[in-house]
């Protein structure tokens, strides 16, 4: 394969990245607008919420099948446009079923996105032979910034959700398409992609688990960001309303400013030292955010989480691409399942604790989970590939 090649198969799949970053975060930030255009009540919204990712989770799965009969280009050409649509969707409608069938398309869509992007994320990074994984996801960070800032704009100037979402989707789903032309995977030959695909099986979940459990434990405490930074900055520190929403932009920026480093970090270090690193800062964070006694020093735990929890999801899907290099396609599929259960146990689980307990010390809960990565940490160094292992595979070409 060319360098020309990887270069543009490179720059492709971070332009897919971005792209699925502003779509997600345009879902994400306008569901108070959503609730009010269909009429969805309080009680049915969670319902509605729990849904979209519990049916990614079932796309995740059946990627899995699916990419044992064809690439994950093919997967991530088409789903990618799919998720756009569904976004317009949800935009569009003006009854409730309308709105589930929407949410429902974005969910299966969104699940077989995520894992064919991560699948040629590292079957690319196997290719150039040392890290480049979180520099896809920074290119994600950059879309969520860029929908959030968007969505912002929608809400400030009363625009509907259809006004909002029909200029995104006009623009980015030709530059999706366009974009696709240049996906690459880094197998070798076509005779290596077939037994890959045959040794599906080989994939022992029981190697996995620790990968699993790492990658649930970082969507709790991001999920808990997400839900629960404004409330808490506002309700616990006192801060003004306009002040709470600035934690989680904080945190959006420190994510991509350590995914943008980050590769050269694990290039120097080693894949095992920055996750650790990564989880003790994230935990660190944690704490500081459940003692601060004021609205200033909960966004310095904040930015401390984005900067140590940006590192590991990233790593988790490199790290399952090198323990099974023969089936990594399906060890990611897997894996990308603990996204979305993360994602579904963490706001609940805050917000129990926090009405049961107190909103400080539910703040421990993930702080733990976090800081229990430390013990799976040894997962990230496998065998055989030594990219992102303490040192470069030798006599890599650097392609971009």
């Amino acid at each position: 394969m060319t360098d020309a090649r990887l270069r543009h198969g490179r720059a492709s799949l971070a332009l897919s990245f971005f792209v699925q970053g502003v779509t997600f975060a345009l879902l994400v930030t306008r569901i108070p607008a959503i609730q009010d255009r269909y009429g969805i009540s309080d009680g049915l919204l969670p319902v509605f919420l729990a849904a979209v990712p519990i049916l990614a989770g079932v796309g995740s799965v059946v990627t899995e099948k699916v990419v044992a009969r064809v690439r994950p280009r093919v997967v991530l050409r088409w789903a990618q446009p799919l998720v756009l649509l569904a976004l317009l969707g949800v935009g569009a409608g003006s009854h409730v079923w309308e709105a589930a069938l929407a949410l429902g398309v974005f969910g299966l869509s969104v699940g077989a996105l995520d894992a064919s992007m991560n699948m040629m994320g590292v079957s690319l990074q196997r290719a150039y032979g040392r890290s480049i994984m979180l520099g896809f996801h920074a290119a994600y960070s950059l879309g969520g910034i860029a929908g959030a800032s968007m969505a912002w704009a929608g809400a400030h100037w009363d625009l509907s959700l259809l006004a909002s979402y029909l200029p995104v989707v006009v623009v980015l789903l030709p530059v999706a398409f366009l974009g696709s032309r240049w996906y690459v995977e880094g197998k070798q030959e076509e005779e290596e992609q077939q037994a890959a695909r045959g040794k599906a099986g080989s994939v022992s979940f029981k190697l996995l688990m620790p990968l699993c459990l790492v990658m649930c434990f970082a969507y709790i405490g991001d999920s808990t960001v997400s839900n629960w930074s404004a409330k808490y900055l506002q309700d616990v520190l006192g801060s003004s309303e306009q002040l709470s929403t600035v934690p989680y932009n904080v945190y959006m920026v420190t994510t991509l400013l350590g995914r943008a480093v980050g590769d050269f970090g694990v290039r120097r270090f080693g894949a095992v030292a920055v996750v650790r690193a990564g989880s003790v800062l994230a935990a660190a964070g944690f704490g500081v955010v459940a003692v601060a006694g004021g609205a200033w020093v909960g966004m310095l735990g904040f930015t401390m989480l984005g900067l140590g929890l940006c590192v590991i999801v990233p790593q988790t899907f490199a790290a399952a691409g090198r323990m099974f290099p023969g089936a990594s396609d399906t060890a990611i599929a897997r894996l990308n399942i603990f996204n979305y259960v993360g994602f579904l146990v963490g706001s609940p689980l805050v917000g129990a604790l926090g009405d049961a307990w107190s909103y400080r010390g539910a703040m421990l809960v993930p702080m733990v989970l976090v800081l229990a990565t430390l013990v799976y940490a040894k997962s990230f160094g496998a065998e055989p590939a030594r990219y992102g292992g303490g040192h470069e595979r030798p006599r890599t070409v650097d392609v971009g």
